[in-house]
């Protein structure tokens, strides 16, 4: 119990954590949203309380219309002068305290994200987390200053509201308890329901939003023309959809008796009671003037508003405040392998070791089997095996994007996790499986964001040995036409195979020590496929080249081949050493020649 009660302050606390965060980026907007509060609520006040008091008393004291009017006039000026500044707030403070803060957080947000270790992006719970984060992240930091504010100086409001009726008559201010009651009973059973139909409600407005990307982006176009994917991804709309009417269904009840019973005892109770309890001192009792009448309900009315506006903001502050527990742990995370780390500053990478490497994605479930293996010397080596043996799993724990569960990678004789990792990995250069071309030209879909003394130089060479750069200097504007037609019909959509190869150039742009090749050359043609380790195997001097690949038939050249089964080395050699060990590595090469020659006496297990 006690722990829930610290979560519920926690989130209600992340309001003022909204304030000290964009305090730290704009101080102007919040020093405008005080003022904002305090002019707008003084306005209110004083109009529905002290203005009225005034004009009516000064109408049954006889007072000179001079003497009134003037008090209206300075009353108008002074609201002119309140609007001319709200206008201002409105249109100039507000969209540019906006845009800063905007793209203060969003840069922060973005920063962490990349600083993060990449499991966390495989972890359902906290990528879920993450992407809370994201959503309307400066709209909704903003609105929780303002709901903070709101209510801080709405309570200072309603109190003044509540002497002024105490000034009038003391025993007034018992009918305060009814829109209490009212607000903070019936509106807490109201939260409740709220609250539980937006948590039943999240899996399938997740499930909704998924079939919104799928079916307006653009790399989904084909799937859908072609087959009959729309119809299941409608069917699963719909029950998401249904399911958020039996949600609805769920608390309809309840919510019409708590919401009935809440506007009754906030406001027709209070305003019955009030005037009743009024009618009998102004006519029965004859202890209460008109001007007193009316204050008295105005002020009862302007109180039960700001206690009702009050809680309402206190829901939407709690709200709120769950919203920024999602941004809050997210930047509060610590990184296990943080993008920022210092250390020893690598040289040029000589050798790498495994010894001893284990390493599960999934508590229990190993990838990696006790690896050990050495790579000395500027060799180019072939990591090869069946699907699910954990050869890019190796690359990934060599770059350091995970830590192995048990045992140490070595570079130069170092433990990697000494070294500063960005300057580490500056070490290693790329191309893999799995990669994604930005909507940017093809010139920075090669150079990465990296400086170069001759760019346009350097990714003209890269594109020639990637063997794609006739295709791109035959582009409307070479190397600058955008990739995609997203943002740019004049954009260039090219093929799988075409876009490989410019993936596969971005590793050879690089100067680094390490140049990894994951599958290049599965969307390439046998004559492609050829070129393309053709020009690695001739870059492929003065560092370490390493390459994964299926098709057995591209590592014959290989100074040395892994071959790995159940995440671990089972096979090491060169091509011909182990066809003539004749074991998995000589019966997978031979299975795939078979499917190459046409030759009916070509025999499985002959050495090639």
């Amino acid at each position: 119990m006690k722990k829930k009660k610290e979560s519920k302050f926690r989130i209600f606390a992340n309001n003022f954590y909204a304030v000290k965060t964009v305090w730290s980026i704009s101080r102007s907007r919040i020093i405008h949203m005080i003022i904002d509060n305090i002019t707008g609520y003084a306005e209110w006040i004083f109009m529905a309380i002290f203005f009225l008091r005034y004009v009516i008393g000064a109408i049954e004291r006889e007072a000179p219309f001079e003497e009134i009017m003037l008090f209206i006039g300075i009353c108008f000026a002074a609201c002119c002068s309140f609007a001319i500044y709200w206008s201002y707030l409105k249109a100039t403070v507000i969209p540019y305290t906006d845009n800063r803060i905007y793209r203060t957080l969003y840069k922060r947000l973005y920063a962490k994200a990349r600083n993060v270790e990449l499991r966390c992006f495989e972890d359902a719970e906290f990528y879920n987390r993450y992407t809370m984060a994201l959503e309307n992240s400066a709209s909704k930091m903003t609105a929780s200053v303002k709901l903070l504010f709101d209510i801080l100086f709405g309570a200072v409001a309603a109190l003044a509201a509540f002497w002024s009726m105490f000034t009038i008559d003391p025993w007034s201010v018992l009918f305060v308890i009814s829109p209490i009651i009212g607000n903070f009973v019936f509106g807490r059973l109201m939260n409740k329901i709220w609250g539980g139909r937006y948590v039943d409600t999240v899996k399938n407005n997740r499930i909704a939003e998924y079939v919104n990307r799928v079916m307006h982006l653009a790399e989904y176009a084909k799937e859908i023309r072609y087959s009959s994917i729309h119809e299941l991804m409608m069917s699963r709309y719909n029950k998401a959809m249904d399911g958020n009417v039996k949600v609805a269904d769920k608390y309809a009840k309840k919510g019409i008796v708590y919401n009935w019973a809440q506007n009754v005892t906030t406001f027709a109770l209070v305003f019955e009671g009030i005037m009743i309890y009024s009618a009998y001192r102004t006519i029965i009792s004859q202890t209460m003037s008109l001007a007193e009448l009316a204050i008295m309900f105005s002020a009862m009315n302007t109180s039960s508003w700001m206690l009702f506006c009050m809680f309402n903001n206190i829901t939407e502050a709690m709200k709120n405040g769950q919203f920024l527990e999602y941004f809050r742990t997210f930047m509060e995370y610590k990184e296990k392998i943080p993008e920022d780390q210092d250390g020893i500053m690598p040289e040029k990478i000589r050798s790498i070791e495994f010894k001893n490497v284990c390493f599960e994605y999934k508590e229990n479930e190993p990838v990696i089997n006790n690896l050990s293996f050495k790579i000395e010397g500027d060799k180019v080596c072939a990591l090869v095996g069946h699907n699910g043996a954990g050869k890019s799993t190796i690359i990934k724990l060599l770059f350091r994007l995970y830590d192995p569960t048990s045992g140490e990678i070595l570079v130069n004789g170092i433990n990697i996790k000494e070294y500063n990792l960005k300057a580490y990995r500056k070490q290693f250069s790329a191309a893999f499986q799995d990669y994604k071309v930005m909507a940017m030209s093809v010139k920075d879909n090669v150079l990465m964001g990296e400086k170069f003394d001759d760019p346009d130089e350097t990714a003209e060479r890269a594109l020639k040995c990637a063997g794609v750069w006739d295709k791109i200097s035959s582009l409307s504007n070479g190397m600058n036409t955008i990739m995609t037609k997203e943002f740019d019909n004049d954009g260039a959509v090219l093929s799988g195979g075409e876009q490989q190869k410019i993936v596969v150039a971005r590793a050879f742009a690089q100067q680094a020590s390490v140049k990894v090749f994951d599958e290049p050359s599965s969307a390439l043609d046998p004559i492609a496929e050829y070129d393309l380790y053709k020009g690695i195997m001739d870059e492929s001097k003065g560092h370490i080249t390493l390459f994964i690949s299926h098709r057995l038939s591209s590592v014959k050249d290989a100074d040395e081949v892994f071959m790995l089964e159940n995440g671990t080395v089972i096979e090491q050699g060169t091509h011909r050493e182990l066809m003539d060990m004749g074991g998995k590595y000589c019966e997978m090469f031979t299975k795939q020649a078979q499917n190459y020659l046409a030759d009916e006496n070509y025999k499985e297990g002959v050495a090639v």
